[in-house]
């Protein structure tokens, strides 16, 4: 195997380990890993992440009106994926699913 393939493999890895909703013990225990593989990919891939793709675009955003109603929420879309976020979100789950999402998306 290639460092590619490694790579590709070790990516789809952790995003079913993000998905999984499983502690890193718990998962690399039921997938026949030791945790600090884990952990070390975790770092390499999610690490060499942390530079925004010079393909990202930002956009400025507005508020007209600060209130909001329960109801309020916004859509992000991540590729072809969007995520409904609405108020009192939890901010560490959103960062963790788009984590994925650009995995898969």
């Amino acid at each position: 195997m290639d460092k590619n393939e490694l790579r590709r493999e070790w990516e789809q890895r952790i995003a079913d380990y993000r998905a999984s909703g499983l502690s890193r013990a718990k998962w690399c225990q039921q997938h026949g890993l030791k945790a600090h593989q884990l952990k070390y990919w975790l770092k390499r891939i999610e690490g060499s992440n942390a530079t925004p793709n010079p393909s990202t675009k930002w956009a400025s955003v507005v508020m007209a009106d600060a209130s909001f109603s329960e109801e309020d929420s916004i859509q992000v879309k991540i590729g072809e994926c969007s995520i409904e976020v609405k108020q009192g979100f939890n901010p560490s789950l959103l960062a963790d699913v788009v984590k994925v999402l650009k995995t898969l998306c």
